[in-house]
């Protein structure tokens, strides 16, 4: 790796990292960039999960003000690890091409769930009004199928664990974003340990992107406190549709 390409990585890393903490979609910085530096796609992509997972934690500090109770997280926990263990095993296991054709439509469809929040609320209820069941319910497979996608690819989970939890939790986007931060990092987390332990890493380039991913991620959640919730959302809609066209375009090539 010379001096252009570690410039690169890093650049890469501190806009992932800010990215990730606004909306989601980091990865799609992260991973072309190692593709750029020469790279192979699976090597890539495990090296990307592993080196984002500074960033989540830079999050979680930066929103820690806005995290739900710990009993709440409690149970979350071991649906999130459980999901991404079946996720990262199932991107070392199969071919990627299937799912990268299915990424862009689950990207774009929970974009869409976020844009229209407010007419399906209208339509399914809003959340203060189902049953404290159901509502547990809904979350818990909302939170599994965002693991079990973020240990597979993983670019644009925040979005889709902010458009699926929003949708199921009576919470102000700034909470939903927070909750969306500490998943996003206990999946990253996982995702660590199995690729650190079965996937091919390539630990240089995680050695410039993570430290860069750190600092954009505080910074990003800061920046999330102080945004209104019109514009938040706004800017996360712009992120997901984004990312969803370009996926789309990268699997019909």
């Amino acid at each position: 790796m010379d001096v252009s390409d570690a410039a690169l990585l890093l650049a890469a890393g501190l806009a992932a990292g800010t990215v990730n903490a606004v909306a989601g979609g980091g990865s799609l910085i992260t991973f072309p960039a190692m593709i750029a530096v020469g790279l192979p796609p699976v090597p890539a992509n495990v090296s990307n999960s592993v080196a984002v997972f500074p960033g989540y934690v830079a999050s979680v500090a930066g929103s820690r003000q806005d995290l739900p109770p710990r009993r709440m997280l409690a149970t979350l926990a071991p649906t999130t690890i459980v999901g991404t263990i079946a996720g990262a095993l199932l991107l070392l296991a199969t071919p990627a091409r299937a799912f990268e054709l299915v990424v862009p439509f689950l990207v774009l469809g929970a974009t869409a769930v976020l844009a229209f929040q407010d007419p399906l609320r209208r339509l399914v209820g809003h959340p203060r009004d189902l049953a404290p069941r159901r509502r547990t319910v809904t979350v818990q497979a909302m939170v599994a199928v965002g693991a079990v996608y973020g240990g597979y690819f993983g670019a644009a989970l925040g979005v889709m664990l902010v458009a699926g939890l929003a949708l199921v939790l009576d919470a102000t986007l700034a909470r939903v974003s927070a909750l969306k931060n500490l998943l996003s990092a206990l999946v990253g987390l996982t995702t660590l340990v199995v690729f650190a332990l079965f996937g091919p890493v390539n630990w240089a380039a995680v050695a410039v992107v993570a430290p860069a991913t750190l600092v954009g991620g505080y910074a990003g959640a800061r920046l999330v406190r102080r945004l209104p919730p019109v514009v938040l959302k706004v800017l996360i809609v712009v992120f997901g549709t984004s990312i969803g066209l370009y996926l789309l375009w990268r699997a019909l090539r």
